[in-house]
């Protein structure tokens, strides 16, 4: 059992409060009545155990998670072939590069891509 408790009732969101993306999908998921855990990964830091679980249940590897495009991850490093450690070390100290809205209900995840996307959870 991991560290990230699920419900079947509610969608629990993990997301930066300065994503114009996960504004925009939190919003849709009030309008459609959906029950909404938000978890600001800015004001709440995630620890390496919640980070390898979140990629794990995304299928894919932590490296994935990072955003290399984003404006944060190109001011302070380069595009390199980092170790998994360094790679959940990168986005607990800058969580604003790990690639977000993350959406979880049950045993279920979605990276969400559009707001929209919130609904196929």
């Amino acid at each position: 059992m991991g560290e990230i408790a699920t419900s079947n009732r509610q969608i629990t969101v993990y997301f930066s409060s300065k994503s114009e993306r996960a504004k925009q999908t939190l919003a849709y998921a009030k309008t459609k009545g959906l029950a909404i855990q938000e978890i600001d990964i800015l004001k709440t830091p995630l620890t390496g155990t919640q980070i390898v679980e979140l990629a794990d249940r995304l299928h894919i590897e932590v490296s994935r998670l990072v955003n290399q495009d984003h404006p944060s991850y190109e001011k302070h490093f380069e595009h390199h072939n980092f170790s998994t450690d360094d790679w959940i070390k990168m986005i607990q100290h800058h969580p604003e590069i790990m690639k977000q809205p993350i959406a979880l209900c049950g045993d279920k995840t979605l990276l969400v891509e559009t707001p929209t996307d919130i609904i196929k959870i």
